[in-house]
């Protein structure tokens, strides 16, 4: 397969835009609105509003700066709005043997990247499952400016789609390399992400979050290959510096290259099947290809940065030096990772698949919250807030429980 993966500015072909759709009204109900939280509490208030707005509960999972407590509080605040918020120990690890994807040979192509988003997200998968839901929304703690039409029109559609998910353009959803190309002046589109993603928990083949960069694109993989994954409205990113932390790009670098390499091959194959384009993933060419197309991606990057430094204002001249600084270390990075490492992981990927299909054969059952926590080894949470309707009247009076810490 030469040459025939290119390192593209967009992979919207591989998305179906459903934004005009209609959503059946009467089954659009979201279960939950799952939000892996790390940051205070505070950050937390849109999402917390639109459960409110939308009468639908939520279920923050709390490490590093997101407090119990101080969570409990701000949802109780809120009228309308209700939640289970639970305590994720550091290092927490599923009750199922470790992924393989999460072996040390991918944690130091990672840069020893530490993140518990992935575990965090395979929670809201098996607590739902648990619990008898059928659908939710998975709502990252740095998102805002929701349209909750828009977020019933997405609920409406996973009653035909295993997933849908918004974007998130401004601020826009991007790897540091990517941000460094639209500063260098090349055009670069935002993909759909994680970051507000709604689940069918009910529909067969539900894949898992693996522990890289990129991990949502490898968990809807299967449907941006097929080209049916729904795309409705958009979303606010909250604003960060992407060039800051050059070793934001040493992190991101192996989950970016394994990730748009695969979309690559999806793009390059459209009437393939999804196992087909697998099969050409464990070719260790394919990946001898890509990461050269990465490297001269990277380079032309650099050159045009610092062409363009040449006619910038002092604020942006900063930004560039900075991206460039980045850049050098994705580089580096990429230099070191190896097709046969690709190859490992893609295959490891897939075995981890099957695996979690196993899991989830032993987590359908309707447990309570109780049950289904104790079930998952999470032994600190609370539920609070207030009914707005008589379908959850019973609840209205509702005291936090669990422990609060």
């Amino acid at each position: 397969m030469s040459r025939q993966l290119t390192h593209g500015q967009s992979h919207a072909s591989l998305l179906r835009d459903v934004s005009a759709a209609v959503a059946p009204v009467a089954r659009s109900r979201l279960d939950a609105i799952v939000v892996p939280a790390a940051r205070p509490a505070s950050a937390l208030q849109d999402v917390i509003t639109l459960s409110a707005t939308l009468s639908v509960p939520l279920v923050i999972l709390c490490s590093r700066q997101a407090q119990v407590g101080q969570v409990v509080r701000r949802v109780e605040r809120t009228f309308g709005a209700r939640a289970l918020v639970v305590d994720v120990p550091e290092n927490y690890k599923l009750p199922y043997d470790a992924p393989l994807t999460s072996g040390p040979e991918f944690k130091m192509a990672s840069a020893g990247r530490s993140s518990d988003l992935s575990a965090k997200r395979n929670i809201g998968l098996l607590l739902g499952r648990m619990r008898g839901w059928n659908k939710i929304l998975f709502v990252d703690d740095d998102i805002s400016q929701f349209n909750p039409w828009d977020v019933e029109r997405l609920s409406g559609t996973l009653d035909r789609h295993p997933v849908a998910s918004m974007v998130s353009r401004q601020f826009p959803d991007n790897s540091v390399v990517c941000h460094a190309r639209r500063l260098a002046g090349f055009k670069q589109d935002v993909f759909v992400s994680g970051a507000a993603l709604g689940v069918n928990l009910q529909q067969p083949g539900l894949s898992f979050f693996a522990d890289v960069y990129n991990e949502d694109w490898f968990f809807f993989a299967r449907h941006a290959a097929e080209r049916s994954l729904p795309r409705i409205g958009e979303v606010r990113q909250a604003k960060y510096a992407p060039f800051a932390d050059p070793g934001r790009a040493d992190r991101e670098e192996f989950g970016d290259i394994l990730a748009e390499g695969l979309y690559a091959l999806f793009e390059s194959t459209p009437r393939w099947t999804f196992k087909e384009q697998l099969a050409a993933a464990t070719r260790k060419s394919l990946w001898r290809e890509f990461i050269e197309i990465r490297l001269e991606t990277i380079e032309e990057t650099i050159a045009a940065l610092s062409q363009a430094q040449l006619s910038a204002n002092p604020v942006e001249y900063l930004r560039m030096l900075d991206a460039h600084e980045s850049l050098r270390v994705a580089e580096k990075r990429a230099s070191s990772i190896t097709p046969d490492l690709c190859v490992d992981f893609i295959q490891k990927w897939q075995e981890d698949e099957l695996q979690w299909e196993q899991v989830l054969w032993r987590y359908t059952s309707e447990l309570s919250d109780r049950d289904a926590l104790a079930e998952l080894g999470l032994q600190t949470w609370a539920s609070c807030g207030y009914g707005v309707s008589a379908r959850i009247e019973a609840q209205t009076n509702l005291q936090p429980t669990g422990t609060v810490g």
